[in-house]
């Protein structure tokens, strides 16, 4: 009897503190703050301008302590060096990435796509197609196709492999198959019951799903948080990109990047060609400004890397107006812009590139070289055209100019005598009476402050040889 009593006493306690408990649940998940979830809309092309909105919104989303970041996304492209920053961001978000591919994930989209935690997709969408094209879209050689080909692969592998157990056999499936992300690259990859030699890998929003790479179906955002992520009470956050950055992202595009080295280098030049401070020094300022500033911003170019190009501008200048011959100085000063460039385009902490890839030092190089290339080629081409034809012909002094001011005094100057006021290399300045002229030496280069004699002239310019 006391046995039965102790039974019934125990029985009724360990109801009670169940019943407490479930209460307690009750009353705690009604108290509960919401889920915040931060929203990021990338629904334009792949670009410096996606990649520093991706960027800022999870900054922002780590601020506000967000429990989850939702990108909605809808692109065909883009850059697959803004793509590769973008997916390296997400797989080491410290906050879980989703993304809900609303229409088209292709190219540099699908990459971006694959890096996030989960995918989900609206009824109609595709996935895939990331071969890489130029700008005219066809395909780039195969060394290109090969890194998007590691990229993709790689991205695939980072989420890992699914431990399946059947009976007394355990195997493990990769989450999401690598094989399959690296056949919307490569068109010779065959996959039995998916896709044949020479056709790229798209999806459909059903055949993402059948093979892995789309984690549920939906028709919007709200359905993806509701109904596939489980988050049926939240504060949603959106992330609104102010004009600054898409200013930043437009001067970071690196085809102005370029433009702006062309600038600067050409700026320099003919700055150095001229007495005085005129147009092309500002000009070249503002390049460098405009190149320098949005990096600096974005924290890849630190202040000793912008110092670098200016020593490097302080010795070209003490070499050409200082310093005779031309050696050492003039040499290094080249070297240390290049350096300043291409180091300024790197997310390096100073000589360690441990988070650079080899992919971002050759693109920056490629950016860096098109700059110099086309900066030395516009020199040449403007330093024969201005003044004589083509679209600079009126800003410049005209044939009928020169015939009726500069060459009635040019012609009395052969046979005088003068000084050399800079460095002829052979072009440069020269003082003859007290008075400037445009000079261009017959006898080798001539050294600053040497003797000269004029022994003829043509358009606007005395010739002249060093006298002993």
């Amino acid at each position: 009897m006391k046995l039965r009593h102790l039974t019934i006493r125990h029985t009724g306690r360990w109801a009670v503190c169940l019943l407490a408990g479930l209460i307690g649940q009750v009353f705690a998940q009604s108290g509960a703050n919401p889920s915040h979830i931060y929203r990021i809309d990338i629904k334009k092309e792949i670009n410096r301008t996606t990649q520093i909105y991706l960027s800022r919104g999870l900054s922002e989303a780590q601020m506000l302590d967000a429990d989850a970041v939702l990108i909605h996304l809808n692109t065909y492209g883009g850059l697959l060096e803004s793509a590769d920053s973008m997916r390296t961001a997400i797989l080491y978000s410290p906050i879980p990435v989703y993304v809900f591919i609303d229409n088209n994930a292709a190219s540099a989209g699908a990459l971006i796509s694959l890096a996030c935690k989960k995918i989900y997709m609206r009824r109609g969408a595709n996935i895939g197609a990331a071969t890489v094209v130029d700008a005219s879209g066809g395909e780039m050689p195969d060394k290109y196709q090969s890194y998007m080909r590691s990229m993709m692969r790689s991205t695939a592998e980072a989420h890992g492999k699914d431990t399946v157990i059947r009976g007394q056999d355990t195997t493990f499936r990769w989450r999401r198959d690598p094989q399959i992300a690296e056949a919307m690259v490569d068109d010779r990859i065959v996959i039995p019951g998916l896709i044949d030699s020479g056709k790229t890998l798209t999806f459909t929003a059903e055949e993402a799903l059948q093979w892995g790479y789309c984690d549920g179906i939906a028709e919007s955002v709200e359905d993806v948080l509701a109904n596939h992520l489980g988050y049926r009470e939240y504060t949603l956050t959106n992330y609104h990109p102010s004009w600054l950055d898409n200013l930043r992202g437009f001067l970071m595009n690196p085809v102005l990047q370029s433009i702006l080295i062309l600038l600067i280098i050409g700026g320099i030049y003919f700055e150095l060609q001229t007495p005085g401070i005129g147009f092309p020094l500002i000009a070249s300022i503002l390049a460098a400004v405009l190149y320098f500033a949005p990096l600096y911003v974005e924290g890849l170019a630190a202040n000793w890397e912008i110092l670098l190009f200016v020593i490097g501008v302080i010795l070209v200048v003490l070499e050409i107006f200082v310093i005779p011959g031309f050696g050492v100085t003039g040499i290094g000063g080249m070297v240390l812009m290049v350096t300043g460039f291409i180091l300024a385009l790197l997310n390096n902490t100073t000589f360690h590139f441990e988070g650079v890839s080899g992919g971002e030092v050759g693109r920056a190089f490629m950016t860096v070289s098109i700059g110099i290339v086309l900066g030395m080629a516009g020199m040449i081409w403007l330093s024969n055209r201005i003044g004589t034809q083509g679209m600079l012909r009126r800003v410049a002094l005209t044939a009928d100019l020169q015939a009726s001011i500069s060459a009635p005094p040019l012609s009395g100057l052969v046979g005088r005598e003068g000084t050399a006021v800079t460095v002829l290399r052979p072009s440069g300045k020269v003082m003859i009476e007290d008075e400037w002229y445009d000079g261009v030496s017959e006898s080798g280069f001539i050294e600053k402050g040497a003797s000269i004699r004029v022994v003829r002239f043509e358009n606007a310019q005395v010739y002249v040889e060093e006298t002993f």
